[in-house]
């Protein structure tokens, strides 16, 4: 399992990866985008931007790094920088399949990203993807899987899944929507050849939306990595746009409410890689500061008290604007 080298590493922020979600392409949905990047966001810029955040990250210990077929050119920009630093060999490096990027590079299209799990998809992409990573790709992952994805129950793609596997590829999947722990529960129980497929999950968690650590706690029992996105729930827990409870936290610990955000994450017992979706430098180097938050009990109560419905948590990000 290539998650073994994060495990043999040292630093403090060796469980903080790094996403290029927002830095990967023009328009995304977090907020606070318009201060976060270039008022041009051309090709270049934003690709001198992934350059500095992942340079900023390795410095500080991260050595987990994740992209996306959807994520504009995010496996472009991260393979780039790989090439000019040929040296850097003790990282591990997911991607995604299933979601095909369709804005063109504009942040105003109408249509962003379309999703298709079909095995036929899984193949283009794959090819897409290893023809700009090669063998540096780890980790495949299917991007959003949901109870009704056709992905739970293909059993070609599955054996074709199984193949990359077998050619030392580890596969994932990842979740999204109100039923993730459902997804996550119906993802652990296929097998091919009697041997469960699925070694990593990437889930939502954070204070607003944990309903599902159960399920999460139970893929980490069965063996597998579990990888948590949106920590930061798409920038509603940054600073002045954070709950009141968290920002007395954050205030207290002398720490961003981001760090404090991000350090009720990496406390879970079944958190392996807790992701940070930075979009500057100075945002990274406060988000890594969440290695070093202590959380104690009364603290993590008053963060615990905040977790919304899961249908309410998903409506409101469903009305978050791409921009």
């Amino acid at each position: 399992m290539p998650f073994a080298r994060l495990a043999q590493a040292t630093t403090p922020t060796c469980h903080i990866g790094l996403g290029l979600a927002a830095v990967g392409r023009p328009g995304y949905i977090n907020l606070g985008r318009e201060a976060d990047l270039p008022a041009e966001r051309t090709v270049e810029a934003l690709r001198s931007r992934s350059h500095e955040l992942l340079d900023a990250a390795y410095a500080q210990g991260v050595r987990y790094f994740d992209v996306a077929r959807s994520y504009g050119r995010a496996e472009e920009f991260l393979a780039d920088w790989l090439k000019a630093r040929p040296g850097i060999d003790d990282i591990v490096i997911g991607s995604k399949w299933g979601y095909t990027y369709t804005a063109d590079w504009r942040a105003d299209a109408e249509v962003h990203e379309v999703k298709d799990h079909s095995a036929e998809t899984y193949e283009r992409q794959r090819a897409e993807t290893a023809a700009l990573l090669g063998d540096r790709l780890d980790l495949y992952q299917i991007h959003s899987v949901t109870p009704d994805s056709p992905a739970l129950t293909d059993k070609e793609l599955h054996a074709r899944l199984a193949e990359a596997a077998a050619q030392g590829t580890t596969i994932g999947f990842s979740t999204s929507g109100p039923a993730q722990a459902e997804a996550i529960r119906a993802a652990l129980a296929v097998t091919v050849d009697g041997e469960p497929l699925f070694r990593t999950v990437q889930s939502t968690y954070n204070v607003l939306e944990t309903s599902a650590a159960p399920a999460l706690a139970e893929a980490h029992d069965a063996g597998l990595t579990v990888i948590v996105k949106e920590g930061m729930a798409n920038g509603r827990l940054a600073g002045p746009l954070a709950p009141e409870p968290l920002r007395a936290v954050a205030e207290q610990s002398g720490l961003g409410t981001d760090a404090v955000a991000l350090a009720f994450v990496l406390c879970r017992p079944w958190a392996g890689v807790v992701l940070s979706g930075a979009a500057t430098a100075v945002q990274l180097a406060s988000n890594l500061h969440a290695a070093v938050v202590d959380l104690d009990e009364d603290r993590s109560a008053r963060l615990d008290a905040l977790a919304e419905e899961p249908n309410l948590y998903w409506g409101r990000r469903g009305q978050l604007r791409w921009h």
